[in-house]
């Protein structure tokens, strides 16, 4: 090869700002993926789950022999025969040192806390000879009064768990006064009480299941060197960590795989039961095993979402400027504390104040234990809760003062020019203009024709009036930094890992930690890197899902695969670059401080003599004329642990027209503006806000699990539990502004759950605004027909204030009192 080569003329096009269609698409449509379910090992054993129908029981006695006496049982297995073998399933987040924390073992020997957990496994030849012969189990039961309602529930009427002696698990508050983040909020209540306004509410977040189009499944295969599983997860890192943790088996010796994995959306963001079931079942008999959960077993098993009651109340001058918020929450963690659990309305904590300038802020959450499904992390996760509350009661505020919605928003929402803005709950906001995102918003809704519409519709008389909804959120995501996750208590780290290997062939190979499940990473990624290394889109391999493959990594949830694990893509790309440039300036005789680097090439600086950077990866395989001591590689690693969150923010406009006749709801227009910072491929953006917009909006319009009096999952199938098809939804109308963020190098922000957060208060909002003029101010969600009719028709009938009264929550001692983030930092967030 020759030391230069002419300067190519023809500029690179740039990726990143690129419509890319997603890499992975045509593996994925055309059927050519590897699902874990695909897994096929030689004599593969496979698992039928015995799951108890009673939410809260002692278990008498379970009878097997009939199960394994039937055809290709292998074996049929109890807590009571596998004992300390199982391990146990981890809670990584106790939000309070006194949290209740009730001993979760994947398959109890002795109670049950509710339906659908788990009391034997049949191991047969095939999956249907196992689900067969689980049907012969015969389980004795004494049923026990369960733990159901949650407000009942938290003044302990019925306990879950009766040896911990309550329901209540932790009680973490947040203060601004005690932090030192604003001033008391009971003196601005009061103040707001006397020469103010005072808004008063309690909501209701309905429990909502994930319901990924994958169900879960897992394989073990114990017959090598190391025991490998495959799991639909969304943290191989993690259930690695967890399954050494809790076994005994060395980390070295475990080897956990995510295949394709057909979406996630939290709810496979967790170490389950069924994982840890196989993975004793495989040890033990030394063979291959597979468990694929049915879809009831999905719905019914899996972990649930949201599931809160909100008591709120928010102070504010008699213009409508606000002086205060105060947040009461009671979370139903169901009958166990999950791996983030009670974490999960912790960050709602520092959004409730969302994009607004309060100058006094309390906050409390009670999480409590019932016999119901657990609860963890929904898309969102804590944040759609916050943002329905707020947006809700800024809306209630602007009905008290007689305003437009729009107009007490604009009052109290940060300025542009106010950025970098360190907010009431102690975050640090690094950039954001919410006056370019609504403005924008307004004009491609048509917000004054469609007002002016509205007056004309109520003028008349209308049966079917038409009603406007506002929603302008922002967001915490990135779950990081590492030092504010240890501040709240968090049992991990939020940094992220990479790995870029330049082959000598002239491709590169991008290793990452995040784990994708429908996000587009090796698409995104491959753009990040092209551009970074001046290399083809098509020349770059992502990568990821296997912890022997990236054999460090945080994974995939909370908006964090670019912020973070971009990120660290970055620093590791710039980290090729820097070793590559003494070899480049060796090769073309030049010092390294006139070595240049741009579009892929090597250059000296003033001449149009260079290398490209393949050219570099050739010469270090080759290894024949390299500096005196520089080591033949130009591979690189980075981990990356943010210094901030990171705050995308956006405005949705909602129209919905409403039957007061009927109670039946339509939605008319869609509109939403978001700032995610830079954008990366608006194709995968559109696709991700999209998606989120009909899972918020479902949200607001259909979906929720519900139980009977006995702790049965009623709508425990799709007949049931009612998912939205494109049928249901209309066309939306998204747009963009851009602030990038000023806490990473590519200026990006998170957006994979943007749509959900802001979508759902948007759609109520414009539900109840169409009927406010009869005399509605809420409907409880979801806002199903004869729910709006009720509301419209009989006082009470669909409010959200039903059930028992919420429990006053006192603050102090080791549950109060929490400081903010960033506190104890120089560099963090808040700070």
């Amino acid at each position: 090869m020759t030391a230069t080569q002419e300067r190519p003329s023809d500029a690179i096009e740039k990726e990143i700002g690129r419509d890319r269609r997603r890499k992975e698409d045509q593996r994925l449509i055309t059927g050519r993926t590897r699902w874990t379910d695909n897994i096929v090992l030689p004599g593969m054993l496979h698992l039928a789950m015995v799951r108890s129908p009673f939410a809260h029981a002692t278990i008498t006695s379970i009878e097997t022999a009939d199960a394994k006496a039937s055809t290709n049982v292998v074996d049929v297995l109890t807590g009571a025969d596998f004992g300390a073998e199982l391990g146990a399933i981890i809670n990584a987040w106790p939000i309070t040192p006194d949290q209740v924390t009730p001993a979760h073992s994947p398959m109890p020997a002795d109670r049950v806390a509710f339906a659908g957990e788990i009391v034997a496994v049949v191991i047969a030849r095939t999956a249907a000879e196992a689900r067969d012969a689980a049907e012969l189990v015969e389980v004795e039961y004494d049923e026990l009064p369960a733990a159901l309602d949650l407000k009942r529930s938290a003044a302990d009427e019925v306990l879950a768990h009766p040896d911990l002696g309550t329901n209540k698990s932790a009680l973490w508050v947040f203060d601004s006064a005690e932090a030192g983040t604003g001033g008391n909020v009971d003196e601005a209540i009061a103040k707001a009480r006397t020469d103010g306004i005072v808004i008063e509410r309690e909501y209701r977040q309905q429990r909502l299941i994930p319901a990924f189009m994958e169900p879960r499944s897992v394989v073990v295969d114990p017959t090598g060197e190391q025991y490998t599983m495959w799991s639909a997860t969304q943290i191989p890192h993690i259930v690695r960590f967890a399954l050494a943790a809790t076994t005994g088996v060395p980390e070295s010796k475990i080897r956990v795989i995510a295949p394709d994995v057909g979406g996630g959306f939290g709810g496979k963001l967790q170490v389950t039961p069924e994982e840890w079931i196989a993975w004793a079942v495989g040890r033990r008999l030394g063979k291959p095993v597979k468990y694929t959960e049915t879809r009831s077993e999905s719905l019914m098993s899996a972990h649930h979402g949201r599931d809160q009651w909100q008591k709120l109340t928010l102070a504010a001058e008699k213009d409508g400027t606000v002086t205060g918020l105060k947040v009461e929450l009671l979370a139903d963690l169901g009958a166990y504390v999950a791996i983030v659990g009670g974490g999960v309305p912790v960050l709602g904590a520092f959004m409730f104040n969302s994009i607004y300038k309060f100058p006094a802020y309390h906050f409390a959450v009670q999480t409590v234990l019932t016999n119901k499904a657990w609860t963890d992390a929904y898309r969102g996760a804590g944040r759609p809760e916050a943002t329905y509350a707020i947006e809700r009661l800024m809306s209630e505020l602007a009905a008290e003062l007689g305003v437009d919605p729009l107009e007490v928003r604009e009052k109290n929402w940060i300025k542009h020019e106010e950025f970098p803005f360190t907010t009431v709950a102690g975050l640090e906001y690094d950039s954001g203009n919410y006056e370019a995102a609504t403005a924008k918003a307004k004009e491609m809704f048509g917000y004054d024709e469609l007002r002016a519409e509205q007056m004309a519709r109520r003028a008349s008389g209308d049966t079917v009036q038409l009603g406007i909804g506002i929603s302008t959120f922002t967001e915490m995501c990135g779950l990081a930094p590492s030092r504010v996750l240890g501040q709240l208590d968090y049992g991990a780290g939020g940094w992220e890992h990479a790995e870029v290997r330049m082959l000598a062939t002239g491709t590169v190979e991008v290793i990452t930690g995040a784990s994708a499940h429908g996000q587009g990473h090796e698409t995104a990624f491959s753009q990040i890197v092209a551009d970074r290394l001046g290399v083809p889109f098509e020349s770059v391999e992502v990568l990821h899902g296997d912890t022997q493959v990236s054999h460090k990594g945080l994974d995939t949830y909370g908006s964090r695969s670019l912020v973070v694990g971009g990120e660290a893509l970055v620093k590791a790309a710039d980290k090729v670059v820097e070793k590559a440039k003494p070899i480049a300036a060796h090769l073309l005789e030049a010092s390294v401080d006139d070595i240049e680097f741009s579009q892929g090439r090597f250059s000296v600086r003033g001449t149009d003599q260079g290398l490209a950077i393949t050219d570099i990866a050739g010469a270090v395989f080759a290894a024949h004329n390299l500096p005196d001591g520089v080591e033949p590689s130009i591979d690189s690693e980075a981990t990356y642990d943010p210094v901030n969150f990171n705050y995308p923010h956006g405005t949705h406009l909602c129209a919905m027209e409403v039957d007061t006749e009927t109670g039946a709801v339509k939605m008319r227009k869609y509109v939403c503006v978001d700032d995610i910072g830079n954008i990366v491929n608006p194709l995968i953006v559109s696709g991700q806000v999209h998606g989120g917009l009909v899972q918020g909006i479902a949200q607001a319009l259909w979906e929720e699990a519900v139980y009977d009096d006995s702790g049965t999952l009623v709508s425990g199938s799709f007949v049931d539990y009612l998912l939205p098809t494109a049928a249901d939804t209309i066309s939306f109308d998204i747009g963009h502004t851009t602030t990038p963020s000023l806490t990473n190098t590519l200026g990006t922000k998170g957006v994979g759950e943007a749509g959900t957060i802001a979508s759902t208060p948007a759609v109520v909002n414009a539900v109840v605004d169409a009927v406010r003029h009869l005399g509605v101010d809420d409907i409880q969600m979801p806002c199903t027909p004869e729910r709006v009719w009720k509301a419209i028709n009989g006082p009470g009938s669909g409010g959200s204030t039903e059930g028992a009264a919420m429990p006053h929550f006192e603050s102090g001692g080791a549950a109060g009192n929490q400081e903010q983030p960033g506190t104890a930092s120089t560099d963090g967030a808040g700070s």
